[in-house]
Formats: C-alpha cells, sequence, structure tokens
C-alpha cells in the first residue's frame, strides 16, 4: 500500500536541512519506499565515468542525489516555505493539499 506523502512530482521545494540548505528546485522524482525525492539542482555529487559508447570521453559528471522527504519544504506561490495539510474541496468533494501559512490550495 502506498502512503500518502506532502511531496510529489512536479512540486517546488526547499531543502530546510543539510549541506543544500536553504536552495530551491522542482522534485523530479520521489522514491515511496526509502522516503527519498531527487529536487533539480541540489544535492549535486561527482560521479566519476569511464569512457564508454555513449561518452567517448568519460570523465566527472554531477549529478544529483536523493535528500530525504524530511528534509524538504514545498514552497507556496508567494515564495516561501510552508506546511501542507489536506481538506476536502467544496466544489470536487476530493482532498486537496493547502499551505497552511497561506490557506491557498496547492495544485
Amino acid at each position: 500500500m502506498q502512503k500518502k506523502l506532502h511531496i510529489r512530482k512536479g512540486d517546488t521545494v526547499m531543502v530546510i536541512a543539510g549541506d543544500s540548505r536553504s536552495q530551491q528546485g522542482k522534485v523530479l522524482r520521489v522514491d515511496t519506499e526509502k522516503y527519498k525525492a531527487i529536487v533539480e539542482g541540489v544535492n549535486l555529487v561527482s560521479k566519476h565515468t569511464k569512457p564508454n559508447a555513449k561518452s567517448p570521453q568519460g570523465g566527472i559528471v554531477k549529478k544529483e542525489a536523493p535528500v530525504h522527504l524530511s528534509n524538504l519544504k514545498i514552497v507556496d506561490n508567494s515564495g516561501k516555505p510552508t506546511r501542507i495539510g489536506r481538506r476536502l474541496d467544496p466544489k470536487t468533494e476530493k482532498l486537496v493539499r493547502y499551505s497552511k501559512k497561506s490557506g491557498e490550495v496547492i495544485k
């Protein structure tokens, strides 16, 4: 069974702890089993690659490493990090995520 997480693919998030603290980026992928997410341009690591058919030169490639979900906060429309809540939308009768800081619904 899959758990409901406060972060989804495509969300804009801010890192609140670790070496990449206060950096923002878009979530590229979420691993629900390990509770980690890969964020665009955040937590970059150097990966050494051998020459192969794809990259005949080889060398050092910068790549995003996963960040634990507890170290991420969603950034709402105002550009500030916020906590997330869930409530029923009166029009559609479905659960929607909303910003606890501003009260706006997060798409």
